[in-house]
């Protein structure tokens, strides 16, 4: 009989505090919406053309900072998994600016 195990995966982190729940909520709202917002602010200050080279070009900043965000928080082993924004911001949220908190409840 074999006996392979399959290596656990942590959990997305639960938020305990408004304060916490309320950052990774800002957070979320950051990683989704800036892109379509700053297109919007381009076409309605300049031209449509540059509202949608605005997009693209917003599209690429965002992309990149979600995967450095994404890389920075989220455990090695489970990097080949699909996260969305809210899971994103709630590792990052839990792993980075409520540390403290999750320490004391321990």
């Amino acid at each position: 009989m074999q006996t392979d195990y399959i290596n656990l995966i942590e959990p997305t982190p639960k938020l305990h505090t408004q304060k916490c729940k309320l950052v990774s909520l800002l957070l979320r709202i950051f990683l989704q919406f800036t892109t379509f917002i700053a297109a919007l602010i381009a076409w309605y200050i300049y031209d449509y053309f540059i509202g949608i080279a605005t997009l693209l070009l917003v599209f690429i900043i965002m992309g990149i900072i979600r995967s450095k965000i994404r890389n920075a928080v989220i455990p090695t082993k489970q990097r080949e998994f699909q996260y969305n924004d809210q899971g994103i911001a709630d590792w990052y949220t839990a792993r980075e600016l409520c540390i403290e908190i999750e320490e004391e409840k321990e």
